[in-house]
């Protein structure tokens, strides 16, 4: 049984590690050789904030251009988001703006964290901590983190910080 069931989407640019993710969190397992997403893939996962237990759905969406036009009707009912790039690719993250002003039109606004993949990947990084974090800040993003779905560093983080928040705004309502 759980108090709240929360959906929350990830999405951002194809090849961000946005597929690896959600299976290092639902099965503590790395999936290298993940497949392209068509369209949406869905978990579940349920996982315990402040004594309250929280059923997670999981909706990891397609990152390919010609998906992104559906893109509004999968995010109704969202409680989160995690917007994905790779720390490793410029131009993932540059293109997070993309998705977000997908998102413009939509008048239901909720908790999003930038979250930069690929960090066991370091010597490859294109990105700072400091731009993301800026980014972040500048789009009004609720907070921007790090991780690496290969060694599962800050995957866990990730989504109790999201579901932190989910929790604090079910709270105040």
């Amino acid at each position: 049984m759980y108090d709240a069931i929360f959906k929350i989407v990830i999405f951002g640019v194809a090849g961000s590690g946005k597929t690896t993710l959600t299976k290092r969190f639902v099965t503590d397992l790395f999936i290298p050789d993940s497949h392209m997403t068509i369209g949406v893939e869905f978990e579940t996962k349920i996982v315990e904030i402040d004594d309250i237990r929280v059923k997670l759905m999981i909706w990891d969406f397609g990152g390919e251009e010609r998906f992104r036009f559906i893109f509004p009707q999968y995010i109704q009912g969202a409680m989160g988001g995690i917007l994905m790039c790779d720390i490793t690719d410029y131009s993932s993250f540059s293109h997070t703006i993309d998705w977000l002003s997908v998102m413009n039109g939509k008048k239901e606004r909720f908790p999003i964290l930038l979250l930069g993949g690929k960090i066991d990947l370091n010597e490859s990084r294109e990105i700072s901590f400091n731009e993301g974090k800026q980014l972040a800040n500048s789009m009004g993003l609720n907070k921007y983190i790090e991780c690496s779905s290969k060694t599962g560093e800050n995957v866990e983080k990730s989504f109790e910080e999201l579901t932190r928040i989910m929790v604090s705004k079910m709270r105040e309502s």
